[in-house]
């Protein structure tokens, strides 16, 4: 119940923080046109409808197409939306498979913009088909999954630390691209904190989520659910299973616990109730960051101490989107945490946050670099970062055309590289740019982009997509779980 409460009240909180948001565009800000909403079964109300409420507050036209699991509650949405007085030319549902339905949609050139959140591997997929659509300059916004890490040391509040790890790890049945994922413990908690959280584990319960005092429902499917069950059996046969849950008949998957060496061990995300857990030894902070900055993913991270200058290091060292200090890190809040993650978690711009309703419009406001206290509740303090996006490639054969693209990209703080031609490589670009009437060959372009490992890298295609040129984050630290340290920790946030 918790959880579909969380879920309505997002999916609200979109509706007003971006109506809101539409009322302070620039009368200069141009829609781009079409816009395809592609949304993910995990968030099927609240993704769904902030998709579309961005797309449509800028003033677009909308193609939405839900995940195939969860078309009832998409067409029961829309069917709300029209009543209030969206439009039916204005907003279209389309559902069906992705393989066949979305690979259509996203390959038919008919979109001026895509937006989706799943996962990185069909955001590369989609990046492919745009590239061979009619609009292969189409700009693509993706939030993609991660392998979200915490640490624990041994000034941590270990009982505050099990019930934020027991809610980040297996709530919604660990089906969140936000959930922890991978838990380092420092090795003098290490024991207790195991045993502290078998046993909050043992008192989750699973079952049909209509009777109100269940923790733990079904998983999505039986592929999904056949997946983590031979991920938990295979860690069971290789000794790593320091703890399971008992089975339930039906799409259910036991919770988990395992140990392993580190987060290079995890070789992908697995999107159930597991929690995988290492030793790590003190004064190795920044060696276990740099574990997790090295997977590329850059999404939600967690941190439970109550050494300011540990919280300081870590926060700055770490490449997330999202991170929380002494709390829990999942649910965040529309307008107080904008949600997002960069890296092989995500293009940007943050969901639910100032930039994200400009991404969908031809001319943005200029962008002023800096951090922002955003509004929260009493005791928590979030901190919103805005900062350059790093090493740009501007792409064009006219030099006076390149000029312009590196004004506009250094205005914002970049470093940037020019280029008359399609370079060999882009490993080591953090976006790419090319002039909206530039000779450049887009496909190629925009194959080449996809076709590159490692992150998801924009392509900037138009004269006002100034969001791109950015990467955002965000901090938030519960001060009422800090003790005597509350102050230090506020100033080193």
């Amino acid at each position: 119940l918790d959880d579909a409460v969380g879920e309505l009240r997002e999916a609200v909180d979109f509706c007003r923080y971006y109506g809101a948001a539409a009322r302070t565009l620039s009368k200069n800000c141009r829609p781009r046109g079409v816009v395809l909403a592609i949304s993910p079964w995990n968030f099927p109300l609240a993704i769904f409808t902030g998709q579309v409420a961005a797309a449509l507050a800028a003033g677009n036209t909308v193609m939405a197409k839900p995940a195939e699991q969860t078309p009832r509650i998409a067409a029961l949405t829309v069917k709300i939306m029209h009543k209030a007085g969206v439009p039916a030319a204005a907003l279209q549902l389309l559902c069906g498979p992705g393989e066949t339905l979305g690979a259509h949609l996203t390959g038919s050139g008919k979109a001026d913009m895509v937006v989706f959140t799943g996962s990185t591997e069909t955001a590369q997929r989609i990046a492919g088909a745009i590239a061979t659509s009619a609009k292969p300059g189409a700009p693509l916004l993706a939030e993609t999954g991660g392998l979200n890490a915490m640490i624990v040391d041994s000034s941590a509040l270990l009982e505050r630390a099990v019930d934020d790890i027991i809610t980040s790890a297996f709530r919604s049945a660990g089906q969140r691209c936000s959930a922890l994922r991978m838990l380092y413990v420092q090795d003098e908690v290490f024991e207790p904190l195991v045993s502290m959280l078998i046993g909050a584990a043992e008192a989750q319960t699973m079952g049909d989520p209509l009777d109100l005092t269940i923790d733990i429902g079904p998983v999505i499917d039986a592929e999904a659910q056949l997946a983590i069950n031979s991920h938990v059996q295979a860690a069971d046969a290789n000794g790593q299973l320091l703890w399971q849950g008992p089975a339930h008949k039906g799409l259910y998957c036991a919770p988990a616990i395992i140990e392993l060496d580190g987060i290079a061990a995890l070789e992908s995300e697995v999107f159930g109730p597991v929690l995988h857990i290492a030793r790590y030894t003190a004064g190795t902070e920044e060696k276990v960051i740099a574990e997790i900055n090295t997977r590329g993913y850059g999404l939600t991270f967690g941190l439970h101490s109550r050494i300011g200058t540990r919280v300081r290091t870590c926060a700055e060292a770490i490449n997330a989107g999202n991170v929380y200090i002494n709390r829990n890190q999942i649910g965040a809040i529309v307008g107080s945490q904008p949600f997002g993650g960069h890296g092989l978690s995500g293009t940007g711009p943050k969901a639910g946050g100032p930039l994200y309703l400009g991404a969908f419009t031809l001319d943005h406001e200029p962008i002023v670099a800096g951090s922002t206290l955003m509004p929260g509740p009493d005791g928590e303090e979030n901190l919103y970062r805005v900062a350059p996006r790093g090493r740009v490639l501007c792409l064009d054969p006219v030099l006076t055309e390149r000029r312009a693209l590196a004004s506009r990209a250094e205005v914002a703080g970049n470093t940037v590289v020019q280029a008359a031609t399609l370079p060999d490589t882009l490993d080591g670009y953090a976006a790419i740019m090319v002039s909206a009437e530039s000779e450049i060959d887009l496909s190629a372009l925009r194959l080449q982009i996809a076709r590159t490992p490692g992150p998801l890298i924009p392509l900037i295609a138009d004269a006002g997509a100034t969001a791109w040129l950015y990467t955002e984050s965000h901090c938030c630290i519960d001060l009422t779980a800090c003790g005597g340290n509350a102050e230090l920790l506020a100033r080193a946030s």
